[in-house]
């Protein structure tokens, strides 16, 4: 299998989208699908990371639709695909579209899978598998949190792509990682001045996570307490996880995930809308801020 001429972090450059919306897998929205993926490449994103325990068939006819976009999982779990599938799906994308696409792999959850055990064990025999498979290491990254998952992406994957976390965690696991491998992580975005409305959105977007403990064990690690995972989140978390205000405020905290150390930031955008619609006119104004 071919590999990209550059390593991931610099094909992907500093900034990407992260979207539910963007997976559909509804024949109708093929062709609005099409037409906000060349956009997005078009205004000049490097990634964009496709959420909702996406797979590959989720990011072939984007791929189709574009020339130089990367598209990643953000997250295939583990469980849904065996590595064998999983290899066979990426074999076809890269022979298609050499190079743009990255096999992004979780985990997940115990409160959503009935068959989770031992997750780091089956996320090293997972990978084990892909490698019998010739799956590069190069070319797939790992939805890691703690310490021990950071050092497989370290050590297994091009590097990690880290969901719900802080600037402080991203400083902590670029320490993990070293200087090498990518560090890529989610940040959500609300473009919305007024404290009382961007809290609220925050809080509507945070509050299935608050249920799953992977999320709220890695809160607690980075000093939160409970109180403040209450009630949809204390002002204190909301502030930390998501980056709102006004244009300069928002930029000043994607900077801020930079300056600790992450190469790349896959940014959400939380609106309030259904998750499946696609808030183009926000990937714009993103675009904008961050030229």
């Amino acid at each position: 299998m071919s590999t990209p001429l550059k390593p991931l972090k610099e094909q992907i450059g500093r900034y990407g989208v992260w979207s539910v919306g963007l997976r559909s897998e509804d024949p109708a929205r093929s062709g609005e699908l099409a037409e906000a993926a060349a956009e997005l490449e078009e205004l000049g994103y490097g990634a964009v990371w496709l959420g909702g325990n996406s797979a590959a068939r989720n990011a072939a006819p984007l791929l189709a639709a574009t020339s130089t976009l990367t598209f990643g999982t953000s997250i295939q779990s583990i469980w849904q695909y065996e590595a064998a599938d999983s290899a066979a799906s990426f074999a076809e994308l890269e022979a298609a579209h050499p190079g743009r696409f990255v096999l992004g792999l979780g985990v997940s959850h115990a409160q959503r899978t009935e068959q989770y055990r031992r997750p780091y064990s089956s996320l090293v025999a997972y990978l084990d598998g892909l490698d019998e498979a010739g799956v590069p290491a190069e070319r797939r990254v790992l939805a890691a949190l703690g310490p021990k998952t950071l050092e497989l992406s370290r050590d297994r994957a091009a590097g990690a792509i880290p969901y719900l976390v802080t600037p402080e965690h991203t400083a902590r696991a670029r320490e993990v990682l070293g200087e090498g491998p990518l560090l890529a992580p989610e940040l959500a975005v609300v473009l919305e001045p007024d404290p009382e409305r961007a809290r609220t959105l925050a809080r509507e977007a945070l509050g299935y996570y608050l249920t799953l403990s992977n999320y709220t064990n890695s809160f607690l690690r980075l000093g939160f307490t409970e109180d403040d995972l209450a009630d949809g989140g204390s002002d204190r978390l909301i502030d930390a996880l998501f980056a709102w205000g006004e244009e300069k405020d928002v930029r000043a905290r994607i900077d801020a995930f930079v300056e600790a150390g992450a190469d790349h930031v896959a940014l959400q955008v939380i609106d309030g809308a259904d998750r499946e619609t696609l808030p183009r006119e926000e990937w714009r104004k993103l675009a904008s801020l961050l030229a």
